[in-house]
């Protein structure tokens, strides 16, 4: 059990890293014109490096916890929503949309089904 929490919790500060990578510099578009675009390439690509210190190790507990690489993915994907939609919504100032709450919904049903036969056998 202690490898799997450690496991979500090294997954969330991986998503965590990696929106701010990957949508950090979105926030205010214009706000630095004269940043080029091989700056913010680079500036992406360190940030992924940390990333990466945390996914990997994050990645080998979950398998070494006994979870399928389909578990692992779906767990990958959900917690990526839960990282990025209050990202979205509190840091980048987006509306929300009730379509979001569907999309997450349709992502329980994935953690249900790579899950189900482990449910059913307890």
């Amino acid at each position: 059990m202690i490898k799997l929490i450690a496991t979500a919790i090294l997954l969330i500060m991986s998503n965590t890293v990696m929106t701010f990578a990957w949508y950090g510099f979105l926030r205010k578009p214009g706000e630095n014109p004269d940043r080029s675009l091989w700056k913010l390439v680079l500036i992406s690509w360190g940030l992924a490096f940390f990333e990466y210190c945390l996914m990997i190790p994050a990645n080998n507990l979950g398998r070494s916890a006994g979870l399928s690489l389909a578990q692992l993915k779906i767990m990958q994907e959900v917690i990526t929503l839960s990282v990025f939609v209050p990202f979205m919504l509190f840091y980048m100032g987006e509306q929300w949309k009730w379509d979001y709450m569907w999309a997450f919904l349709c992502l329980l049903g994935a953690v249900y089904f790579v899950n189900r036969e482990a449910l059913m056998l307890s």
